[in-house]
């Protein structure tokens, strides 16, 4: 039996911390101006209508009212078309 534990065991110990990515707000919710209604990683969903996207990627209200998501076909540098999720905030 060993009397010591063998070289490298502890290594793989570390792990990132949780980036909590995801949908806040879902639609039909009230958003405040500021809110984030979406933390993402790249561009799954793009700005409509009185949202703004920041460096990271994060969904924003621009200003008070509901959220609403919607698909609209997009064309690609390549001429294929796909469908892509919009976030709107609607005025109350």
């Amino acid at each position: 039996m060993a009397t010591k534990k063998a070289a490298g065991s502890a290594k793989n110990l570390r792990d990132s911390n949780p980036k909590y990515r995801g949908v806040k707000l879902f639609g039909g919710q009230v958003a405040k101006a500021g809110n984030v209604i979406i933390r993402q990683k790249g561009d799954k969903y793009k700005a409509g209508k009185n949202v703004y996207i920041t460096n990271d990627f994060t969904v924003h209200a621009k200003i008070d009212g509901k959220v609403s998501f919607r698909k609209k076909k997009v064309e690609r540098f390549d001429g294929k078309k796909y469908l892509k999720t919009f976030v709107d905030i609607v005025e109350n």
